[in-house]
């Protein structure tokens, strides 16, 4: 009988050490856990984001912009109505200085192609925010034509009279 109590009491052993490292682990991996938790806690809320330097893009260059000869121009209407005018101040929006100097010798050119545009338009093209939209474009496109290297972002109005 004594056999069989170290039998059974030795059986228990190895079945019970098991157990004891099964806690063992567990507890280590709830540890491990914990710490994890705790840094990634620290990295992502408690770190000085400030203390970082990063590279700034550099602030964008300002437009420049160009003032082009005020216009006016007798609009294309029907016979026997009376004769409508449009007067039209202008600047063009360039991306920098070094573009003005190299405009700055077609200013004839772009105020030439700009009146004959304007020569050919009715009053009903002009009617509305759409209507000076397209012009807007139009003369956009064509002062591009003219200046051609350069670039001239937009045509902006500055005064726009229809009488």
């Amino acid at each position: 009988m004594a056999d069989n109590e170290q039998a059974e009491s030795g059986a228990e052993a190895p079945v019970a050490a098991p157990k004891g490292k099964l806690k063992l682990i567990i507890a280590a991996v709830g540890l491990f856990a914990i710490i994890g938790g705790g840094a990634a806690t620290w990295f992502f809320f408690f770190r000085h984001h400030g203390e970082e330097m990063h590279a700034e893009a550099p602030a964008p260059k300002p437009p420049v912009f160009i003032d082009v000869p005020d216009m006016l121009v007798n609009l294309v209407g029907s016979p026997g109505e009376r004769v409508q005018y449009l007067k039209v101040r202008v600047v063009l929006e360039v991306k920098e200085e070094k573009q003005v100097e190299a405009i700055k010798p077609t200013m004839p050119r772009v105020t030439d192609i700009f009146q004959t545009y304007m020569r050919e338009l009715r009053p009903v093209d002009l009617n509305g925010s759409a209507g000076l939209f397209r012009l807007k474009e139009e003369l956009t496109r064509r002062v591009n034509a003219v200046v051609a290297p350069s670039e001239v972002n937009a045509v902006l109005f500055k005064e726009i009279v229809v009488q």
